[in-house]
């Protein structure tokens, strides 16, 4: 069982590809490009810590509103990730996980993304999952109607639902919740992620673009979070 300060559970908002791009006279893509080679670094560099679950926010519900030509290389981009890395995953004992929802994916990403699960679905030591196509709003509304509907059915007492009610109709209820959220790029809001999950995550916000954040920034949020006094709720 983990202590109770241990770092088991990382997010991250992967946010400043295209700004890192347009820093350096790229387009946009390139900007992804590297945010994707970030991830794989990332993964890498877990080895040596305590966590045992990375949720990476890779693409939102908002993020259909990029113009088409983004929306189809970020597309492209996560299949030829899947394709070049799924496997490697699987030979280091990394099992891949998906919050979101399914629809809108192209059918091609799914059978990617289906196969890599499958495949590291056993003797796994760590679990990397990705939030495509994800919003936290979405995720308890998808989780209230579940409910509602076992109430119809009879299978639920609306008197006895509770917290762990809902929390065991949300996408992932096996998975903890997040001990640390890092968002990257300067931004200073969390954007529909995890809202029910990050309830008594710590935050640590950094002006560094995601392709950017190296072992040493990924290292100075670590030594953040080790460093406060995670009360929930509760006197020191």
């Amino acid at each position: 069982m983990a202590k109770k300060n241990e770092l088991t559970h990382l997010a991250v908002i992967l946010d400043g590809n295209g700004r890192w791009a347009e820093k350096h006279g790229l387009p946009r893509v390139k900007g992804h490009e590297a945010g994707a080679e970030r991830v794989i670094d990332l993964v890498e560099n877990l080895k040596d810590t305590s966590i045992r679950f990375l949720t990476l926010y890779a693409f939102s519900n908002e993020n259909w509103n990029r113009s088409e030509e983004e929306v189809s290389a970020l597309m492209e981009l996560l299949c030829s990730f899947l394709d070049h890395y799924g496997k490697k995953m699987v030979e280091n004992k990394i099992r891949l996980l998906v919050t979101g929802r399914r629809d809108r994916m192209p059918q091609k990403c799914l059978d990617q993304l289906d196969s890599v699960i499958k495949m590291s679905a056993e003797n796994f030591e760590r679990t990397v999952i990705f939030a495509l196509n994800y919003g936290g709003r979405q995720e308890i509304t998808d989780a209230v109607k579940s409910i509602a509907q076992q109430v119809k059915n009879g299978s639920i007492d609306p008197d006895a639902i509770d917290e762990k009610t809902v929390a065991d109709h949300l996408y992932h209820p096996s998975i903890p919740d997040p001990d640390l959220l890092i968002r990257t790029s300067g931004e200073l809001r969390i954007s529909n992620f995890l809202l029910w999950q990050i309830s008594y995550a710590e935050f640590y916000f950094t002006d560094t673009f995601w392709p950017d954040f190296d072992k040493a920034e990924l290292n100075k949020a670590i030594d953040s979070y080790y460093n406060r006094n995670r009360r929930f709720g509760g006197r020191n």
